[in-house]
């Protein structure tokens, strides 16, 4: 009778980015990685999101047809840390 929900959230493709971003952002200035590196990161990342955004997508649609659940409450479920 216990309803026990781990705290399993995943993580979106914009937050990826964006912590990503910051931390190579920060390599660049303390002078850890060359401009050339922080070009190469930089063209990865946003390869990596885009795909993690994609599986996103897709995973969200696969989700609602079989659930029936609205996109705002999968996003809750996923997504969201309360």
């Amino acid at each position: 009778m216990f309803n026990f929900k781990c705290n399993t959230m995943k993580q979106t493709a914009v937050d990826f980015y964006i912590m990503e971003q910051t931390k190579n952002e920060l390599d660049f200035i303390k002078e850890l990685i060359t401009l050339d590196e922080y070009k190469t990161r930089q063209r990865n990342l946003k390869g990596q999101a885009n795909k993690m955004f994609e599986e996103q997508i897709i995973d969200a649609y696969q989700t609602s047809h079989i659930s029936m659940m609205t996109s705002e409450q999968y996003y809750n479920e996923t997504f969201k840390s309360e």
